[in-house]
């Protein structure tokens, strides 16, 4: 049995949807909160251009623009034949994967040649930069949900007059994302007109593992593991990434789960096979008549709608069916229109996603400080009847039980994702890399470390030599973090001009290697990335004057606080006052920051 979901305590009615923008296909799922009553996680089922097939809960990722840079058809309606038509006709360009445009290239590990093909299959047009096309698509969503609600409640335009203005929205990412992306989906979100500015509070965040993890609980799917406390993983294939989350479930009156092993993302979704396929056929045609463009495209479309969902058996010839009865080429084994592949040939393009996934299981199922009971296996791409039956044997060869739940889980992350708002079962979540500052620190003849740098110390304003690029850590990879700990570093900044003061800037660094204790910028340079810039007024914070070699100067001394327990960074600046301690907000900064310098 799921968990018991209590009353809804707020002092008036609001709608909670939640969005999950997938890289194939996208889904909403809403919950219509009133007071006193329990909230119902709900789904919408109705989309244009599938009014024949009610049941389907996901509509593609797809939008056609026009020359004029105005949108011509979305979802499911870019599908229809008539649309297919005039799209050709008046040279509209489709896009499609546009999602893969966000990731975060430090993330990406689907190789070299899977990434470009992608590039080229997922362009955007030229007067489009992707935060516009995130707009429009999230504006075409919440339109479908609008007229769904309006028209599937009873007295539906009282019911959206009601809550209309009384909005929060829940957008989910995969694992490997983090605050760059979510402010472009913030920027993405207000300029579809959801909210009204970029940082609303309405807003919030939740990555795909963990919106799944949390189908899986709040569907009851995990029942046996929530009586007796036992940890769980759940592998969240999609189109586009593969997430992976291991909890610990702590059985009690409230259900709550803590994270035990840092979450990672995979860059090997179902996406990725097509695209594998796609190189494969354009090299085994390259010298047929089929090998153009045209018809390479009609294979790698049906090999995606039908050739992959279907195979099963590495010992089975697979089939494409792409033209009619009239296209021949036995040389490259084309009858009746329908190209035919060894199965082996079509293992092959999953096997790079299969060895991918089996490693960060093993490495979750090593990684956690106890052992995990079930393996469940959701997203669109659990329905691959190959994908299921290689990590099975995989996984219960490792002594772990493996499950894919038989209810609809494509739509596992915009249920789940409510599911997070409403009973927010995660209370702490491993960090995932090592976090820190960069600093200047006071040259000392006898560490080995400043010798070496001997060639970079310089004077500071106080007068004594000190050493640059020494990195400060904040928060160490695979730490356990509550979502109400923070982490903070003493900071101090000298300036000739007490007015150089009143601001703060500074770089939050990610390190992504594999030291335990990471000291130096110029050690590894390529592990170290920009998270973000930390802004915030120190203007209020107190700067007193001291005498230097060179004359007066003025120091500051403050910390700064980040709490990375939530699913969004927050971060502030503290300070003492006559003892008591002073905190203002500071906001952290994504744009332009990408670089070490």
């Amino acid at each position: 049995m799921p968990p018991s979901r209590v009353p809804y305590t707020g002092p008036r009615r609001r709608l909670v949807l939640a969005f999950d923008i997938g890289t194939t296909f996208s889904g909403v799922s809403y919950s219509i909160l009133d007071p006193g009553q329990v909230p119902q996680i709900l789904g919408i089922r109705r989309f244009p251009g599938q009014e024949n097939n009610a049941s389907d809960s996901k509509i593609p990722s797809i939008l056609y623009y026009g020359k004029d840079g105005n949108v011509k058809a979305v979802g499911a309606e870019a599908l229809l034949p008539h649309i297919r038509d005039e799209a050709e006709d008046n040279n509209w360009i489709k896009v499609e994967w546009f999602k893969l445009h966000l990731r975060p290239q430090a993330e990406v590990d689907a190789s070299r040649a899977d990434v470009e093909r992608l590039k080229v299959v997922s362009a955007l047009p030229p007067t489009k930069a992707i935060i516009d096309v995130y707009s429009d698509f999230m504006k075409y969503l919440f339109e479908c949900a609008r007229t769904y609600i309006t028209e599937t409640h009873a007295s539906g335009d009282l019911l959206w007059a009601s809550i209309q203005q009384h909005i929060d929205f829940v957008l989910s990412h995969p694992n490997g994302w983090g605050g760059h992306q979510q402010s472009k989906m913030r920027e993405a979100a207000a300029k579809a007109g959801l909210v009204s500015q970029a940082a609303s509070p309405q807003i919030r965040f939740v990555t795909e593992g963990e919106a799944s993890v949390h189908f899986c609980i709040s569907n009851g799917l995990a029942t046996e593991a929530m009586q007796n406390g036992q940890n769980v993983m759940v592998v969240d294939a999609g189109g586009g990434t593969v997430d992976i989350n291991t909890y610990s479930i702590v059985a009690g009156k409230r259900v709550t789960m803590e994270e035990i092993a840092a979450s990672e993302c995979l860059y090997h979704g179902s996406a990725i096979v097509t695209s594998r396929a796609h190189g494969f056929l354009k090299r085994k045609l390259a010298n047929s008549r089929f090998g153009n463009a045209q018809d390479i495209d009609e294979m790698r479309n049906q090999f995606d709608k039908t050739t992959k969902l279907v195979f099963r058996s590495a010992d089975d010839m697979a089939y494409i069916k792409f033209g009619s009865m009239r296209d021949r080429d036995p040389s490259v084994g084309i009858r009746n229109g329908q190209l035919t592949l060894s199965g082996a040939d079509v293992a092959s393009m999953f096997e790079p996603s299969i060895i991918a996934i089996k490693e960060v299981v093993r490495r979750q199922l090593d990684g956690a400080d106890s052992s995990v009971s079930t393996v469940f296996l959701v997203g669109g791409f659990a329905a691959s009847p190959w994908l299921f039956s290689q990590l099975k044997i995989y996984v219960e060869n490792l002594y772990v039980k493996f499950a894919r739940p038989d209810t609809h889980t494509n739509k596992a992350v915009a249920e789940g994702a409510v599911s997070f708002y409403l009973d927010g079962f995660v209370t702490s979540r491993v960090a995932r890399f090592t976090y820190g500052a960069r600093c200047n620190i006071q040259y000392n003849p006898s560490d080995p470390e400043h010798l070496r740098r001997l060639n970079k110390v310089f004077i500071g304003k106080a007068g004594e030599p000190r050493v640059p690029d020494n990195f400060l850590i904040i928060l160490n990879k695979g730490t356990r973090v509550s979502e109400k700990k923070e982490f903070s570093q003493n900071l101090v900044f000298d300036a000739r001009n007490p007015l150089e003061l009143g601001k703060v800037q500074t770089d939050i660094i990610c390190y992504r290697g594999n030291s335990r204790n990471p000291r130096w910028l110029d050690v590894d340079p390529d592990t170290y990335s920009v998270l973000c810039r930390v802004v915030g007024d120190t203007s209020h914070v107190p700067h007193l004057p001291v005498d230097g070699p060179a004359g007066v100067f003025y120091r500051q001394s403050f910390r700064v606080i980040l709490a990375f327990g939530l699913t969004e960074l927050k971060a502030y600046l503290s300070w003492d006052e006559d003892g008591v301690e002073k905190r203002c907000q500071a906001v952290p900064v994504y744009d332009g920051v990408d670089a070490v310098a």
